[in-house]
């Protein structure tokens, strides 16, 4: 993740999304509580899998959701991407806050050109 800039990943078995992990996690397990000193919740073991960090209950958006409703479900559920389902329940991409933000950067600039060629 950290080669690739991604802070992200789904969790796939059988082609069914069964999970996901993110950078936050895996610098801060849900576990970090519980250890006994200072340095020991950022040292990851070698027995650690995914699936003993990842998060079980994802919360997703679809293809056909507005942006709108999927920026409220970020905000709602305060994570940082949704895995994006298709109708069949097939995993097809995945939509970040910076994605949405991008987006939203797109509609400023289209409503300045606009205001522009209105004046």
């Amino acid at each position: 993740m950290r080669d690739e800039d991604i802070r992200h990943l789904p969790v796939m078995e059988d082609e069914q999304l069964v999970g996901i992990i993110s950078d936050r996690q895996l610098r801060r397990p849900n576990w970090a509580d519980e250890a006994p000193d200072i340095e020991h919740p950022y040292l990851l073991s070698d027995d650690l899998t995914v699936g003993d960090v990842m998060e079980k209950d994802v919360i997703t958006c679809r293809t056909y959701e507005t942006l709108s409703k999927a920026n409220k479900t970020l905000m709602a559920h305060n994570v940082g991407a949704l895995p994006v389902l298709d109708k069949t329940d097939a995993l097809v991409g995945m939509l970040s806050a910076v994605d949405l933000l991008a987006a939203l950067q797109d509609m400023l600039k289209h409503e300045k050109t606009k205001k522009k060629a209105r004046a």
